[in-house]
């Protein structure tokens, strides 16, 4: 226990992991692959992954989810265009892909090499494909309130199943502030937290009096990219903090935005938190994947 000003106690926050949620969404991924390896004929979702840089981080990221695939009993594919691979020559293979009906989910793997659009790329993935959520094409479908049709971004996702294991299921009238407007999981998160009826306040990196903007809500999202910018200054005893900011420190290792062990009422840590979430829902993704290119339903 920590001691509060004036000699009181305070107990200490709640640990948001993400891993025993990534271990739920797991288990419906793998019951649905074993129905479908059951069916007659039998039936594999192929997963490909699109490379276009010599980025090493993205290698490894990639032999990390072929390994995952292959326990699940995907099939996965790399598609590496290596990093002299011109604009066109990527957006003809994502063109080629997206045509494919024997492909149900692409990755394209980010940081691009210098020298080409990630964006212009990005329109040429089917956006019922694309189980990364980054296509306009999903988000157009976030931002105009039909989440049924559109395959999520995994993240934002994992911050608003963080966000209900505290406050509850029901989040209509809630207060969130949601600090980093990024495209990949400030901008959709705000869509998504207000189609559930939560009141959202956008901030960045330079709002001022933070502490005061902050002061009146429940929950404290926060993506920028920056260590330590959510401090004890910011926070109040009933915050709930979730944080999807990723900072690599020297030596190794990585940290979030908020400072750790701050006095809230809880918090995710870094990491631990949103990260297991994140790839759970990814591969889930691809299970929507394939019910939406069948036109089936999705919750």
């Amino acid at each position: 226990m920590q001691r509060a000003e004036g000699g009181g106690q305070r107990a200490e926050p709640q640990a948001l992991s993400g891993k025993g949620l990534a271990e739920d969404v797991m288990a419906g991924v793998r019951a649905a692959l074993a129905e479908w390896a059951q069916a007659d004929p039998p039936f594999q979702p192929h997963l490909v992954s699109v490379l276009a840089s010599s980025d090493p981080a993205s290698a490894v990221y990639v032999d990390a989810k072929a390994r995952r695939a292959r326990k699940l009993g995907l099939s996965f594919s790399v598609r590496d265009l290596g990093a002299g691979a011109t604009q066109d020559e990527l957006q003809g293979v994502l063109d080629e892909l997206s045509q494919d009906a024997a492909v149900h989910g692409i990755m394209l793997e980010l940081p691009l090499a210098p020298g080409l659009d990630a964006e212009e790329a990005l329109l040429h993935v089917a956006h019922r494909k694309d189980i990364e959520g980054l296509t306009p094409g999903n988000l157009a479908l976030i931002a105009a309130g039909r989440e049924s049709e559109a395959l999520l971004p995994p993240t934002p996702r994992s911050v608003r199943f963080l966000l209900r294991s505290v406050l509850g299921d029901d989040l209509r009238g809630l207060r969130v502030a949601v600090i980093g407007p990024g495209r990949t999981v400030g901008r959709p998160l705000t869509f998504m937290l207000n189609n559930r009826g939560v009141t959202v306040t956008l901030c960045n990196e330079h709002t001022r009096d933070l502490g005061g903007v902050l002061a009146g809500v429940d929950g404290v999202v926060i993506a920028v990219g920056r260590a330590g910018l959510l401090r004890a200054e910011h926070v109040q005893p009933h915050h709930v903090v979730i944080d999807a900011g990723i900072n690599v420190r020297e030596g190794g290792g990585v940290v979030g935005d908020a400072l750790p062990d701050l006095p809230v009422r809880a918090q995710s840590p870094v990491p631990g938190g949103v990260g297991p979430l994140t790839s759970a829902l990814m591969y889930q993704n691809l299970v929507r994947a394939v019910k939406l290119q069948r036109g089936e339903r999705v919750e």
